[in-house]
């Protein structure tokens, strides 16, 4: 693919991937939860949580998201202690966050397996499955049938 065919998404995308300094080491981990998908990195220097390339209290405003993002690292009470960098796509805000937790919880085992026993317990590591049912032919929504008339 040559450089004009490729898309700014693309480019934008490969260029996020990059650590910043070619000696910073960091662990990656995958959340997931109904259609939201969040890439997580943990650097061991440095502090914080970055969303989409912004301070995680600036992208989720409300205060229960924040405490669904902090959930994890403050169970293992690492929050103050590494960077963490997520990159966040598809579904709503809240299940971004949700996604944005197990991804922590994921990338938190991966550093040290000594937390899947805690962070298991708490149900941050467990895979959310439940996501919107779809619609089927001949009804309204996935189960609402149209209204039945006698006569």
């Amino acid at each position: 693919m040559t450089v004009a065919t490729q898309s700014k998404k693309e480019v934008a995308v490969r260029k996020r991937a990059e650590p910043a300094s070619p000696e910073e080491k960091y662990v990656q981990a995958t959340g997931r939860r109904k259609t939201s998908v969040a890439r997580v990195r943990l650097f061991t220097k440095g502090t914080g949580i970055v969303v989409n390339d912004k301070d995680y209290r600036d992208y989720f405003v409300t205060k229960e998201l924040q405490v669904i993002v902090e959930a994890a690292a403050e169970a293992m009470n690492f929050a103050d202690k590494v960077k963490i960098s997520a990159h966040i796509v598809g579904g709503g805000i809240h299940s971004q966050a949700e996604a944005l937790r197990h991804g922590i919880s994921r990338v938190l085992t991966t550093f040290n397996p000594d937390f899947r026993k805690r962070l298991k317990k708490l149900g941050y590591l467990t895979r959310d499955a439940r996501a919107k049912e779809r619609r089927k032919f001949g009804l309204k929504k996935a189960r609402r049938a149209p209204q039945w008339s006698k006569r």
